[in-house]
């Protein structure tokens, strides 16, 4: 089992994850089509020409997505009981079709769970950047977690 149980955790505790993607068209196609989203932005490569960004840029919500994906191998694999909340998302830069995304998580609070006598909640700050190491996306994720059986 790749996560850590809640008393495995520390805050300050910081992972580089490895696993890296390179974002393609079909990607950003797909998840604007399973979403229903038909900005122009993101779909249709004329319109985002005529924008600041001069080209289509990545639906965010693919980019949040696979933060939260890439992260789970490192941290709740096994061991999650539920993810309470996400907070505090921001996407500072865009993500383009050709961008290389890696990310990193650091550990911000702990504490027992007040009905779970077995678990307690980490909260997490997720930051992921691109290929020139400009962060595009970062927010809060709140996770209740298994506490090491006895």
């Amino acid at each position: 089992m790749a996560g850590r149980y809640y008393d495995e955790w520390l805050v300050g505790d910081r992972i580089v994850h490895i696993l890296r993607r390179t974002v393609t068209e079909t990607d950003n196609l797909m998840m604007s089509a399973l979403t229903h989203n038909p900005q122009p932005l993101h779909l249709d490569a004329e319109y985002a020409a005529g924008t600041e960004f001069g080209r289509i840029v990545v639906n965010g919500t693919f980019t949040f997505a696979l933060m939260v994906g890439i992260s789970v191998g490192d941290t709740t694999l096994g061991t999650l009981v539920a993810n309470l909340g996400y907070d505090k998302l921001v996407m500072p830069k865009p993500v383009f079709i050709g961008d290389t995304l890696r990310g990193e998580t650091e550990v911000t609070e702990l504490r027992d769970s007040k009905s779970r006598p077995d678990a307690g909640l980490v909260t997490f700050r997720h930051r992921m950047f691109n290929q020139r190491d400009e962060e595009v996306c970062s927010f809060l994720r709140t996770a209740l977690l298994k506490k090491r059986p006895r």
